[in-house]
C-alpha cells in the first residue's frame, strides 16, 4: 500500500499466548475499524490451545507470526520490527477498540506532525461489568514522567506511536516478565510528551486469571526499571530526585514484604538498595521464583 501523509498505513500489533477464548473479539474489533489503511500482525507466542486454528479462520485479513514462547515483550518487539506502517498501534489480546479508535488517532497525528505518541482514554470492564478506575489510575497528558513513577499511566492497547520513537528510546525489555510497559513508558516520558485524547476508544478488560497484572510482587520489576534508568544518567536533576524518592519507597515496601514472607535475606538486600549511599550504582538483585 502506498504511503500517504493523510492516509498513513497503520500497523496493528497483537501479541497473544493461549488466548483463543477471547482473541477473536480483539481481532474483529480491528477489522471493524472505520479507518481501513491497516495491516494486522498477530504474534502467537507459543500458544498450546486452539489459538492457531482460530487465527487460520481469519485467512489473509491478518499476518500471523508464530514463535516459541518468549514473553509478551519479545512478541511485541517481533511484530513491531516486522511492521511496515507509518504509525504503530498496539492491542493486547484481551482488549477491544471502539470502531473509531484508529481514525481518531490518525487525525491527531495528521494535526500534530511533531507528536511521537498519543493514547486514548479507556473504558474499564472487570469480570464483564463496567467499573470506574480509581483516581490513582487517572490518565494524564503531556510530560508525565514523575506521576508515572508510582504506577503505569500508559496502556499499550491505548497508544499509537511513530516507529521512530522505538529507534530513539528502544523496545520493550525482554528481560522483564511483567511491567515491561512501565519500563518503556518511563524511558519515553522522560524526554517526550505523551499526548492524551479525551475520547474513550479503548476497552480494557480484566479480572481473568492469566493477566500479567495479577502477578504477585510486581514492584520488584518496577524497582529494576527505575534502577536502570538512574544508572543510565539521562534524567534531569528534578526527574532524578523524583525517581530516587520512588525507588527508595518501593525498595522498602518490597523488602519488608519479603521479610514478612520469610525471605529476610532478600528483603534486607532490597531495603539496603534504597539507602542514599547505594544510589544509583548498586547491583540489581535478580531472583528466581
Amino acid at each position: 500500500m502506498e504511503k500517504n501523509e493523510q492516509r498513513p498505513l497503520v500497523s496493528v500489533i497483537i501479541p497473544t499466548f493461549n488466548r483463543g477464548w477471547i482473541l477473536g473479539e480483539a481481532i474483529r474489533s480491528v477489522l471493524d475499524q472505520t479507518y481501513r489503511s491497516l495491516e494486522i500482525i498477530v504474534v502467537d507466542d507459543g500458544s498450546t490451545d486452539d489459538t492457531p486454528n482460530l487465527l487460520h479462520t481469519f485467512g489473509r485479513q491478518i499476518e500471523v507470526i508464530f514463535q516459541a514462547n518468549k514473553g509478551v515483550s519479545a512478541a511485541r518487539n517481533v511484530g513491531i520490527k516486522r511492521s511496515r506502517g507509518d504509525l504503530i498501534a498496539l492491542l493486547d489480546s484481551d482488549d477491544l477498540w471502539t470502531p473509531d479508535k484508529i481514525q481518531r488517532q490518525v487525525a491527531f497525528f495528521n494535526d500534530n506532525p511533531d507528536a511521537m505518541i498519543c493514547q486514548t482514554q479507556e473504558i474499564w470492564i472487570r469480570n464483564g461489568r463496567r467499573v470506574n478506575p480509581k483516581n490513582k489510575h487517572t490518565k494524564q497528558g503531556g510530560m508525565i514522567f514523575e506521576p508515572s513513577l508510582e504506577l503505569c499511566l500508559v496502556s499499550p492497547s491505548a497508544v499509537m506511536i511513530r516507529p521512530a520513537l522505538f529507534d530513539l528510546k528502544g523496545y520493550f525489555d525482554e528481560r522483564l516478565p511483567a511491567c515491561e510497559d512501565y519500563d518503556l513508558w518511563l524511558r519515553v516520558s522522560a524526554t517526550h510528551p505523551i499526548h492524551l485524547m479525551e475520547q474513550a476508544c479503548t476497552i480494557k478488560r480484566g479480572g481473568h486469571d492469566d493477566q500479567l497484572s495479577r502477578q504477585h510482587s510486581l514492584d520488584r520489576h518496577r524497582i529494576d526499571a527505575i534502577e536502570r534508568l538512574l544508572a543510565a544518567e539521562i534524567l534531569t536533576p528534578e526527574q532524578r530526585r523524583a525517581a530516587k524518592k520512588v525507588f527508595q519507597k518501593k525498595t522498602v515496601i518490597y523488602g519488608q514484604g519479603c521479610i514478612k514472607r520469610g525471605r529476610a535475606d532478600l528483603g534486607n538486600r532490597y531495603i539496603a538498595k534504597g539507602e542514599p549511599e547505594s544510589l544509583p550504582g548498586v547491583e540489581t538483585v535478580r531472583t528466581v521464583d
